[in-house]
């Protein structure tokens, strides 16, 4: 059962954006001091990237772990009521990141993925610095991996 009446949730979910969420401002700062420069939610790029390093040839999509369904994580959890509706919902979320993701990775850029568990919780600065240093590396080093999730 909902604890919140029809207008309640909708007033709620009307709240939730897709662009400078809180994740998204807290890594993009910490990127930012760490020297790398962006562009950020580049509307001419497929997918509208979060962060697109152009000298790296790569983007970084910084994922909520509800709405992009991150299995075995705590923060993804399937709503109860309207159950149908959050299946078919998250998983078209998950086939058009898969679709976009492989789209990079066919014309040659480097995919990052950062989920929200990532830089969320207990100990959030330490979070957020060991994930700032796991992109710092993964973008300087030449043969690394072209997919990566952090």
């Amino acid at each position: 059962m909902d604890i919140f009446t029809p207008q309640q949730r909708s007033r709620n979910m009307s709240l939730i954006h897709s662009k400078d969420t809180k994740p998204e401002l807290v890594l993009r700062s910490a990127i930012h001091r760490a020297g790398f420069r962006f562009r950020k939610n580049d509307r001419r790029y497929i997918g509208t990237p979060d962060l697109i390093l152009p000298r790296y040839n790569a983007v970084i999509f910084i994922h909520g772990c509800f709405w992009h369904g991150h299995e075995n994580c705590r923060l993804f959890r399937l709503p109860k009521t309207n159950t149908e509706y959050w299946t078919k919902k998250i998983s078209r979320n998950k086939e058009r990141d898969r679709q976009i993701v492989q789209t990079y990775l066919d014309n040659s850029f480097r995919v990052g993925i950062v989920w929200e568990c990532s830089l969320t919780g207990k100990k959030t600065k330490e979070k957020i610095a060991y994930t700032t240093g796991q992109i710092s590396l993964w973008l300087e080093e030449e043969l690394s991996e072209n997919y990566r999730e952090f």
